[in-house]
C-alpha cells in the first residue's frame, strides 16, 4: 500500500495534447481507414452491385463520392493539425521539440531506450527526435496525398473547386509527369501511410509500456504522468 501511494505521490499529470489536437487525431485515423478502403475500391473493383432491373447501380459513383467527402475531411484535419502547431498556445510543446533534433547525444540516448541499453533521456518538448523526424516525413506524405488527390478530383469536376483548381494544379500535373503518373504517386503514397501506421501504433505502446508515464494515454484524455523530478 505504502509503495502503491509512493508512486502516485512521486508523479504528476502534465497537459500534453489539446481537446483539439486529440479529436482531429482520431478523426485522422477514422478517416484514412475509410480513404483506404474506398480508394482501394476505386483503383481495383472487389465489390459488385448486386444484380437490378435498373440500367446502372452507380456503385463506382458511390465509393468515389464517399473518397471524396472522406478526402475533404482528411485536408480540413491536416490543415488544421498544421495550423495548431504553428499558433496554438497550447501546442508549444509540440514546437519546443524541434530543438531536440539538433541534439545529437539526444538521438543517441533515445536509440539507446528503444533497443533497451538506457533510460529515457529528458526532452525539451513533446516528441523525441525520433519521433518528430517521422511526424514531419507522415505529414510531408499526407501534403502529397492531398495534392495529388485534388489533381485527381479535378478532372472528375470541371466546375466549381475543381474548376478553380484547374489552371493552379495543371503545371504541377504536368510536372509530375501526367494524370496517369499522379495516380500511382498517390497510390504509393498510400502505401507509405499504410506501412507508418502500424509501426505508429507499435511505438505508441512501446513508449507507454517501457516509460511506465501514461504517454498513450494522453491521446485520449489529454494528460500524461511524469515523475515530478523530471
Amino acid at each position: 500500500m505504502d509503495s502503491k501511494h509512493s508512486l502516485k505521490s512521486n508523479r504528476k499529470a502534465e497537459y500534453e495534447f489539446s481537446i483539439g489536437l486529440r479529436f482531429t487525431h482520431w478523426l485522422r485515423a477514422v478517416t484514412i481507414v475509410i480513404l483506404v478502403g474506398t480508394g482501394y475500391y476505386i483503383s481495383y473493383v472487389f465489390q459488385s452491385p448486386s444484380i437490378s432491373s435498373e440500367p446502372t447501380l452507380f456503385m463506382q459513383a458511390k465509393y468515389r463520392m464517399v473518397h471524396q467527402i472522406f478526402g475533404f475531411i482528411m485536408i480540413a484535419c491536416v490543415l488544421f493539425k498544421t495550423y495548431l502547431f504553428f499558433f496554438d498556445p497550447k501546442s508549444a510543446n509540440e514546437r519546443r521539440s524541434i530543438k531536440d533534433i539538433f541534439n545529437v547525444k539526444l538521438w543517441i540516448e533515445q536509440i539507446k531506450f528503444y533497443i533497451f541499453l538506457g533510460k529515457h533521456p529528458h526532452l525539451q518538448g513533446v516528441y523525441n527526435p525520433l519521433q518528430f523526424a517521422t511526424y514531419f516525413f507522415f505529414y510531408l506524405v499526407m501534403f502529397g496525398l492531398i495534392l495529388t488527390g485534388l489533381i485527381l478530383y479535378m478532372h472528375v469536376y470541371h466546375e466549381g473547386l475543381g474548376g478553380f483548381l484547374y489552371n493552379i494544379l495543371r503545371p504541377i500535373e504536368v510536372m509530375l509527369g501526367g494524370l496517369a503518373d499522379v495516380r500511382t504517386y498517390h497510390r504509393i503514397l498510400m502505401w507509405v501511410v499504410l506501412i507508418f501506421v502500424p509501426v505508429h501504433i507499435y511505438m505508441a505502446v512501446f513508449n507507454s509500456v517501457k516509460g511506465k508515464d501514461g504517454a498513450l494515454d494522453a491521446i485520449f484524455s489529454g494528460y500524461k504522468f511524469v515523475r515530478e523530478n523530471h
